[in-house]
């Protein structure tokens, strides 16, 4: 979907530093943040989204779906679930 090798290859290496605008660098920040130390998350955190041009709605969805792909990888990894190997072919 991406159709940019060379992006995504640098997105794969260290997303920081793929030379990401500053709109997409905000959103990731956000949801690595959410991610990793939710219990850290405060109203600043979605402030700086709406500071790079972020929307309400826009906020919700990153949440979400940061939530949920968190959600589905705890049930995954709680019942024992093994990755497809076609995952792992390139």
């Amino acid at each position: 979907m991406l159709k940019d090798d060379e992006l995504l290859a640098a997105v794969e290496s260290d997303w920081a530093t793929a030379g990401l605008s500053t709109h997409r660098q905000a959103m990731l920040a956000f949801a690595l943040k959410l991610t990793v130390t939710p219990g850290q998350m405060t109203k600043t955190d979605a402030e700086m989204l709406t500071a790079v041009g972020f929307t309400d709605r826009d906020i919700l969805d990153i949440v979400e779906v940061t939530a949920y792909f968190a959600y589905v990888n705890r049930l995954a990894d709680g019942l024992g679930v093994e990755p497809n190997e076609s995952w792992y072919e390139s």
